[in-house]
């Protein structure tokens, strides 16, 4: 049976004209990206660099908002109102939705960073939170994109968002379906062929192994590359590859 899956990358996060050119050749492999827009990482310049690029290559475009928290990159949990989290998340979200009016560019989704993404995941009121923030700035024309069987998925319905099920190509699963944090050893997985394995893994099969060695059914619409990870571009080459390989082929979310 032929299969088909998103690629999506994070960008916008790099600065300067190496992070450009970096986001530049991942955008030639992947088939969506989510753009920072200020709260963990990304300015006006690096939001309207990565929606030209992305509008260049035919890329679908995303927003990728975060808790306000650029010191630690967006990748700790905050002690933060739902007010306030809703304030901060609206605003990102619209500051990227401007200037992707003013390029002449359509967002088609929403996927949360960081610490926000993994909160979102596993607590109903942080997940509700975002899910009001998408619906607030957006309305329902935007999907958002988180775990599968996950408390961002229940919110998506709750507000009747569509929802597109992620799996990460280059982070170790724990035992629950959740990511490994990030503090722990081996939470990333650093060797090329490994990423090369579980994204044709989760692609093929649906499944993933998770810390322990035990196949966990992963029914992920997209996979993820992270687009400040070392190598990234090389990555996303390889990976583009080895799906081809597999006879899978990449589409746009809500395409295949």
């Amino acid at each position: 049976m032929s299969r088909a899956i998103d690629l999506n990358a994070d960008l916008g996060e790099l600065p300067g004209a190496e992070g450009r050119a970096s986001d530049r050749a991942i955008l030639a492999e992947v088939t969506s990206c989510a753009i920072a827009c200020g709260g963990h990482a990304g300015d006006a310049a690096t939001m309207e660099a990565t929606l030209l690029a992305a509008q260049a290559q035919n890329v679908l475009a995303g927003a990728h908002p975060s808790y306000p928290d650029r010191e630690n990159f967006g990748r700790r949990s905050m002690a933060i109102s739902s007010e306030d989290l809703h304030a901060a998340l609206c605003s990102q979200m619209m500051q990227l939705s401007t200037i992707a009016d003013q390029l002449g560019v359509a967002l088609a989704h929403i996927k949360p960073h960081g610490a926000l993404y993994n909160d979102a995941a596993k607590t109903e009121a942080i997940a509700d939170t975002v899910a009001c923030a998408a619906k607030s700035s957006f309305g329902t024309k935007l999907a958002l994109v988180g775990p599968p069987n996950s408390e961002t998925e229940k919110a998506a319905k709750r507000h009747g968002l569509r929802f597109f099920a992620e799996g990460f190509m280059d982070r170790t699963y724990m035992p629950d379906g959740s990511l490994m944090p990030r503090g722990q050893d081996g939470a990333v997985l650093e060797d090329t062929d490994a990423r090369l394995r579980q994204a044709c893994q989760i692609a093929r099969d649906q499944q993933v192994t998770d810390c322990n060695g035990t196949l966990l059914v992963l029914p992920a619409k997209t996979i993820c590359l992270h687009g400040d990870s070392p190598g990234a571009a090389q990555t996303a080459r390889l990976i583009r590859s080895a799906l081809a390989a597999q006879g899978i082929s990449v589409t746009p979310m809500g395409h295949g």
